[in-house]
């Protein structure tokens, strides 16, 4: 009768031991599916960039003299619709960065006016199907489309997406 028991005791402690390594991945796995527990400010206020072709391929045309520089991020903006109050938002945000600013360039695509400064200045040749009014894109150095922003995201959840990019992606 002791072995029986003895048995069982040591069965319950594997099981036991199995339960302990195995909750916390459960756990994890439910607060992803559900979304349970996960707090919003790891959550980007972008939008992944999966059907925005490369930097390189987008059918702009140039407009100022200021060149968009190498190795550096990019900061495009479709400014079709309440395009100074837009390019005046993004620039002060593009302040905000402080000492990382020299890591950014502002493009403004269409629009009117003379550049804001660190801004330069360019138009659509066409409009491609992907581009919406107000639209801002993040684009890395290499000239890949990291996050998309629609025109109703605050420029503050623009600076916070960008300082996190900027800090995962140091120098």
């Amino acid at each position: 009768m002791a072995v029986v028991n003895h048995v069982a005791r040591q069965r319950i402690k594997l099981l036991l031991i199995f339960i302990i390594f195995a909750a916390p991945i459960v756990t994890a796995w439910g607060m992803v599916e559900w979304r349970i527990g996960v707090p919003d400010e790891t959550t980007a206020h972008g939008s992944p960039t999966d059907q925005v072709p490369s930097f390189e391929l987008w059918p702009i045309a140039p407009m100022s003299d200021a060149p968009v520089s190498e190795g550096r991020w990019i900061l495009a903006f479709d400014c079709s619709l309440q395009c100074a109050e837009r390019r005046d938002l993004l620039w002060r945000m593009h302040r905000a960065l402080g000492r990382d600013a020299n890591r950014l360039t502002r493009m403004s695509i269409g629009g009117e006016g003379e550049p804001l400064p660190g801004e330069a200045l360019a138009a659509w040749r066409e409009t491609p199907r992907w581009s919406q009014p107000n639209k801002v894109w993040l684009i890395d150095p290499e000239g890949r489309p990291a996050l998309a922003f629609s025109a109703s995201v605050p420029a503050a959840d623009i600076l916070d997406d960008t300082q996190h990019l900027f800090k995962v992606n140091a120098r």
